[in-house]
């Protein structure tokens, strides 16, 4: 016999055959859909589908939008001003929605003059 008892070739192809087996479920994994560690891009919901948040007002522009959360910022709010398919909405969390509605509802404070 030139190359040993045969024990060594047969080891040697279980071998190459169990990497090729790894190799084969690392790429299935790295290249599954729906399992990824990467963030999807955000997509546009309507105003029911945020989780937590719901909406308490419904600004026309963005702009009126985020000087509105600036006065819920002022008052200690958290919110979040989203593009929804239904247009701009202002979200707070479901605690803080009553607390938000009335700091809305209050007139806005006269601008400051910075003197």
């Amino acid at each position: 016999m030139l190359y040993g008892d045969g024990t060594s070739y047969l080891l040697s192809i279980l071998v190459v055959l169990a990497g090729f087996g790894v190799m084969m479920l690392f790429l299935r994994w790295t290249f599954s859909s729906g399992k990824s560690l990467v963030e999807r891009r955000p997509r546009q919901g309507g105003e029911n589908e945020y989780g937590l948040f719901v909406p308490v007002a419904a600004p026309a522009t963005m702009i009126e939008g985020e000087q509105l959360r600036l006065r819920l910022e002022a008052g200690q709010i958290r919110a979040k001003l989203v593009q929804t398919k239904d247009g701009p909405r202002l979200m707070v969390f479901e605690q803080d929605e009553k607390i938000a509605r009335a700091v809305l509802a209050a007139p806005p404070p006269p601008p400051s003059t910075g003197f």
